[in-house]
């Protein structure tokens, strides 16, 4: 009993007829990840999905050292690799429908190829070629996301709008364990709870905020605990097991379109490569902490999976690997062409309605190259 307690000071008195009741006991974590291989559940798991997961995995992996490669060769301004976290990003992609949304951070280039945009078009971005090289009405993914969390809130708005149109609509929006600490997290996760808006949160925990440990982000648990306090169920995943994460977000997914509301999915996996080629890893991590999650890899526990149950044979294995390399090939040959660049492309697509100060914009760019093609002659890209 506390001094003012003892005084008579304080007088706890029940919660007003408002304020709501809820057992938190529902909403909490397992204490340990959730995992499928090398259990019971495995058996149950669908074969021909898993065979899927797995294409996509070693498609997904040949992606992204193909992108760290054309970084080196100048293609790329930058790659933030998904090495070690393919199955986070192609179990998101595929537990959504086709009508539904994805929102990718900047790391999720993966998730939004596996979703089916085109793979140069993903890296029009981290070329600096556009602010976004797809469509996202078409695809149903929303830009690539640099700024952290900030596609989150919009997760959710688009959700929320989904649901009041009458729209079977369900957005899955993807952060990592980082972007947690940003106040577009909260913001997020607070309307989507008390608008039971259709929405899944997935948070990618490998580790870093580039160079930042996450004991040094939080002092939760874990990240799946936070969603105790927003009155959402909060789920713990092993991220390296495909199997795992999918079963797990197609559950949130369902919930989530059939009126339950939001759910924060933990998938605890590791960042194998650096934050982005511009990153140095081994001044903040050492090489046995790496090598120890290389033997944690998803694409060999998949693997080693689905060949002991007799799901996959050497022949299904090799195919895979070449659908990967005739990928790899495809997107080397592409991105070693000299992109057509047009200056006055810049003010495309900015408002559906062009303001004012961009028309004035426009015409001052447009007189800057008239008068250099005057000079010096025709500029590349010309002026329209």
């Amino acid at each position: 009993m506390t001094v003012m307690e003892q005084r008579g000071a304080y007088r706890p008195s029940p919660p007003p007829a408002w304020q709501p009741r809820m057992d938190p006991a529902p909403l909490l974590p397992d204490a340990e990840p959730y995992r499928v291989l090398g259990t019971e559940a495995a058996a149950k798991a669908d074969p021909d999905l898993l065979r899927r997961l797995y294409a996509q995995l070693v498609r997904g992996r040949r992606y992204n050292t193909q992108a760290t490669a054309l970084t080196k060769q100048g293609r790329l301004a930058v790659y933030p690799s998904s090495t070690g976290q393919e199955a986070c990003e192609v179990a998101a992609a595929l537990a959504l429908e086709e009508h539904d949304w994805l929102f990718p951070s900047y790391r999720d280039t993966l998730a939004v190829v596996a979703r089916g945009v085109d793979p140069v078009e993903a890296l029009t971005l981290l070329r600096g070629d556009w602010h976004n090289g797809y469509d996202p009405g078409t695809h149903r993914v929303a830009p690539l996301s640099t700024p952290l969390a900030t596609q989150l809130p919009h997760a959710v708005g688009l959700a929320h709008a989904a649901r009041l149109k009458g729209d079977d609509v369900v957005a899955l929006a993807l952060v990592g364990d980082g972007g947690t600490s940003e106040g577009d997290f909260h913001e997020a996760l607070n309307f989507a709870a008390v608008w039971q808006a259709p929405v899944v949160f997935l948070v990618q925990n490998n580790g870093f905020a580039i160079s930042v440990p996450l004991a040094k982000q939080t002092a939760a648990p874990s990240l799946a605990h936070k969603a105790v306090g927003y009155g959402m169920p909060g789920r713990l995943v092993d991220g390296n097991d495909a199997a795992a994460v999918h079963e797990v977000l197609a559950d949130a997914v369902r919930h989530a379109r059939a009126g339950g509301g939001p759910t924060l999915v933990e998938a605890v996996t590791y960042r194998m490569d650096a934050h982005t080629n511009a990153d140095d890893a081994t001044r903040y991590r050492g090489d046995a902490e790496v090598e120890a999650w290389r033997a944690h890899d998803p694409i060999e526990l998949l693997e080693a999976d689905l060949t002991a149950r007799g799901l996959l044979d050497q022949a299904a294995i090799e195919a895979a690997r070449q659908d990967a390399e005739e990928m790899a090939a495809d997107l080397r040959d592409r991105m070693n062409r000299d992109p057509e660049l047009d200056p006055m492309a810049l003010f495309d697509h900015v408002y559906a309605e062009t303001t004012a100060q961009l028309r004035e914009q426009r015409a001052l760019l447009r007189a800057e190259l008239e008068a250099e093609q005057e000079q010096h002659g025709e500029p590349e890209g010309g002026a329209r």
